[in-house]
């Protein structure tokens, strides 16, 4: 497998993934939709050992989940696109943001989460597999 890549938006971190997702999140929460500035946020879990910076220093700022969890976020500091998230205490795995990949993901097979909170409108696709808030399934971090 070809490395996927990724970066923030005026290229100043980038990024290269030695292994591809083990699975994706589609999140419909309040939060989620605040930091893609958008109807839902995209995480994508890989093994921390993974990620593999390639340029750039990403600066970090944490905050409380709907369940408790605390999520330390990975963020560029010129231009303040968010690049990865990871729940405090998970060591194993990471969750990189969807729009931060270099080539478009195929989101056939996504998990929603947080339907609950989608905003109406927003259409799943059919057959989709879906969660009215957390999965039970560990999943890494929101």
């Amino acid at each position: 497998m070809n490395p996927l890549r990724g970066g923030c938006q005026c290229g100043a971190i980038r990024y290269e993934l030695s292994h591809g997702p083990l699975r994706c999140y589609v999140c419909h929460c309040a939060e989620c939709r605040k930091q893609s500035a958008s109807a839902f946020g995209i995480s994508c879990v890989v093994p921390r050992t993974a990620l593999h910076l390639t340029r750039g220093t990403p600066r970090f700022w944490s905050r409380v989940t709907d369940t408790g969890n605390t999520l330390d976020c990975a963020f560029c500091p010129e231009c303040g696109s968010r690049l990865w998230h990871q729940r405090r205490g998970a060591i194993g795995t990471l969750n990189i943001k969807g729009g931060s990949l270099d080539e478009p993901l195929d989101l056939g097979q996504a998990i929603h989460i947080w339907t609950s909170r989608m905003l109406p409108g927003v259409i799943l696709p059919h057959g989709a597999k879906q969660f009215p808030r957390e999965p039970d399934e560990p999943r890494g971090a929101p």
